[in-house]
């Protein structure tokens, strides 16, 4: 298969440059060049200014060598967690915040497997980008943790998904049986038969806070958008109200997700 192209997100996260002002604050203090930083790596000094400028996300093992040529006493480990940690994500896509407060998030895929639910390897083949993925793969966290409790997760696929090659077989069969092990009381999966429904015109999620209200994101061809709006919320609310109920039942996706297992993906 193809190689894709790089992914890349067009807009510097501003939390990456809050973070790279920091490693230049203790860099200077040292007395340290970017190049003469870069050696006790090795690194090139234009790496170094592209993490101080914003334009790269380093790794958190590079954060802690950083923090100890420099002197940082652990500073820079802190500010990696909270500046560096979910900047892959574009700067509009604050989803991910919402959805770790959230006590409910019912979701409808129309094209992919919803992020929560995939596997690294299939996020690969979509994304081609270790980072974007690595931050993929942490969002899932939320749904194993003890505290507090993981949000009740209802996912809506259109049935299209199933048959749609991401990454060739082996990568499709592992996440379609993955789709099947995840199933329990609070994690749903249902399929919405390919035809035509109230979700066609895209993906979205509606997370219900601890306090009842409610937050939706809906995707774009350009970009995602996170909104709250009372009209935007009850339309929202409408569509999935329709889509489950033309959705197979949860018994009833689990036998088709097999089928399609065997019949296209063995």
């Amino acid at each position: 298969m193809a190689r894709k192209p790089q992914r890349t997100f067009q807009a510097v996260s501003p939390t990456l440059i809050a973070y790279g002002n920091q490693v230049r604050f203790y860099r200077e203090r040292t007395g340290l060049s970017q190049d003469r930083l870069g050696e006790r790596f090795p690194v090139s000094g234009s790496y170094i200014g592209q993490i101080e400028t914003g334009k790269t996300r380093c790794t958190i093992e590079f954060a802690q060598q950083l923090d100890e040529i420099v002197g940082a006493e652990g500073c820079l480990m802190r500010l990696w967690k909270d500046l560096v940690q979910d900047a892959a994500y574009p700067t509009w896509f604050d989803w991910p915040p919402i959805e770790r407060e959230a006590a409910m998030v019912q979701a409808f895929e129309l094209s992919v497997v919803h992020g929560l639910l995939q596997t690294p390897k299939y996020a690969m083949a979509l994304l081609d980008d270790e980072a974007a993925v690595s931050a993929r793969m942490a969002r899932q966290s939320i749904l194993t943790r003890e505290n507090p409790s993981p949000p009740a997760l209802s996912v809506l696929l259109d049935e299209s998904v199933l048959t749609r090659d991401v990454g060739g077989p082996e990568i499709m069969r592992e996440q379609l049986e993955q789709l099947i092990l995840l199933q329990r009381r609070r994690l749903t999966v249902q399929v919405v038969p390919a035809e035509i429904h109230d979700g066609l015109s895209g993906s979205f999620i509606l997370a219900t806070m601890a306090d009842r209200s409610e937050v939706a994101y809906v995707e774009t061809a350009l970009r995602g958008m996170t909104m709250a709006g009372a009209a935007d919320i009850a339309k929202l609310s409408e569509a999935l109200v329709s889509l489950r109920a033309s959705a197979y039942s949860v018994r009833e996706s689990i036998e088709l997700i097999r089928k399609v297992v065997e019949e296209k993906w063995t």
